[in-house]
């Protein structure tokens, strides 16, 4: 999650919502892939954190899937990053701070308990949820 972190961090410093995201091999303990959110730099509304860490995993690997490999992000992921993850077919996601307002794992649509759900991971949330949530009040303050 440290990593996950740091990678929200940087996307703060480039001006990108704090979301930082890590993709992770338990059975070998590689990072498969790493990113913080990049809508702005990049022009595309699904340069989210957890698509792009899951796009460098999937070339990483050469595959469309990821099964028996685990998420790290500091957001609850929202609609779009939670079928992204289901296809991905992760084992398991760890987020930081719960999001009722853009989530979609534990709040709005609930996805991965939807009966169209291809695949539902495990899914803990809460992991160091202050700082996770003091990183994004304090980007979202200072724009104001």
């Amino acid at each position: 999650m440290e990593i996950a972190f740091e990678e929200a961090e940087a996307a703060a410093k480039r001006g990108e919502v704090p979301v930082g995201a890590v993709l992770v091999d338990p059975a070998t303990g590689d990072i498969l892939g790493r990113a913080g959110n990049r809508t702005e730099e990049l022009a595309d509304p699904t340069a989210h954190a957890e698509v792009l860490a899951i796009r460098q995993a999937c070339a990483a690997r050469g595959e469309p899937r990821l099964p028996g490999c685990d998420l790290y992000v500091t957001l609850e992921p929202c609609a779009l990053c939670a079928t992204a993850i289901s296809f991905a077919r992760l084992r398991r996601v760890y987020f930081g701070a719960y999001d009722p307002k853009g989530g979609a794992v534990e709040h709005g649509p609930r996805f991965f308990g939807q009966p169209t759900c291809h695949h539902a991971p495990d899914a803990y949330g809460g992991f160091d949820e202050t700082r996770a949530g003091r990183l994004l009040r304090d980007f979202f303050r200072e724009r104001r």
